[in-house]
């Protein structure tokens, strides 16, 4: 591989501490704080912010009554200054060999809040047995991380998220679960089963209603003809027993949080009226982790701990017998 030698004369000319800088002040949103979180004189602050401004012919902060805020520009940088930081403590930080035991390092996984509670505390509680002074870091993921997994994934450790959605990235299988139809206890319209004309009929609850987040299981009822009347829509799963509970409407979730559901919560899991392909809940990395140690370690941690989570009944959602 080769360097385009204008790249390297322009980043022979940037300070990278002034990248520390502008993290802290896109984050702060005021140089004295910027400077506390730094460990730095509020002088030096002014002076990197100076120089930041005069990079790249902006303000970056603006100050509107008593307070700054972030220009567009500077908005537009947030998440590209994290990744950029992100990706220079991974390159500083690689090492040939890896001890669970002894590193410190940080590990950041991308996860809905149905990974969260499936595997956050069985993975927790392994991590820090294994590496109890590394961190975990669990960050909600979002539509435009899985549209652009290919470059967001360079500044994380991996993104959990069913097969359906992701191709031409190394992935890990972790476990199966499968798709129900949640319906109010009380609703008259639904009986002891749900059919495809009740699907067709009731208004639903959908979670990520974009062209490119549908659930598998909802382009699976697509096929059926059948368009979901998407009446409510919200960005993760956790919300959705409340807003079918005492209403007419309808929506899919996973099995293994069906399981989780109480009597009181007003609502009932019924099996889906087709047949929906098997959820496969996958880890995806970028291919330069392929033969990182740490990474490496992380991919079986992740296989031991989804080894230990029950089986999932087909019908009802609840774990199997042991």
């Amino acid at each position: 591989m080769t360097v385009e030698r204008s790249t390297v004369t322009r980043l022979v000319n940037l300070d990278l501490n002034l990248l520390l800088s502008l993290r802290a002040l896109l984050a702060e949103r005021n140089v004295t704080r910027a400077a506390a979180a730094l460990g730095l004189s509020q002088p030096a602050v002014s002076a990197a912010l100076a120089r930041l401004r005069r990079h790249f012919g902006d303000e970056l902060l603006t100050r509107v009554g008593n307070r700054y805020e972030l220009t567009p520009l500077a908005v537009r940088l947030v998440d590209r200054t994290e990744a950029a930081v992100a990706g220079i403590e991974r390159v500083f930080s690689a090492a040939p060999d890896f001890d669970p035991a002894a590193t410190t390092r940080e590990f950041t996984l991308l996860v809905s809040d149905y990974a969260t509670t499936v595997l956050g505390a069985p993975l927790a509680a392994t991590f820090a047995r294994a590496a109890p002074a590394a961190r975990l870091r669990l960050c909600p993921h979002r539509p435009e991380d899985i549209v652009g997994a290919a470059d967001r994934l360079r500044a994380v450790d991996g993104l959990f998220i069913p097969h359906g959605f992701i191709d031409d990235l190394p992935f890990l299988d972790l476990y199966e679960d499968h798709w129900v139809v949640l319906v109010a206890a009380s609703n008259p319209r639904v009986g002891d089963t749900v059919t495809l004309d009740d699907l067709a009929a009731l208004p639903w609850v959908t979670v990520y209603h974009r062209p490119t987040a549908f659930t598998p299981a909802a382009q699976q009822l697509r096929a059926h003809g059948i368009e979901p009347r998407a009446q409510v829509v919200v960005e993760s799963f956790h919300p959705i027993p409340e807003l079918v509970a005492g209403t007419d409407r309808v929506a899919l979730v996973q099995g293994r949080l069906a399981a989780r559901l109480r009597p009181d919560d007003g609502v009932r899991a019924l099996p889906c009226p087709f047949t929906t392909t098997p959820l496969v809940e996958a880890f995806w990395w970028h291919p330069m982790y392929d033969a990182d140690p740490a990474h490496r370690w992380l991919r079986a941690l992740l296989a031991e701990v989804c080894g230990t989570l029950p089986g999932i009944d087909r019908v009802d959602g609840r774990p199997q017998p042991e």
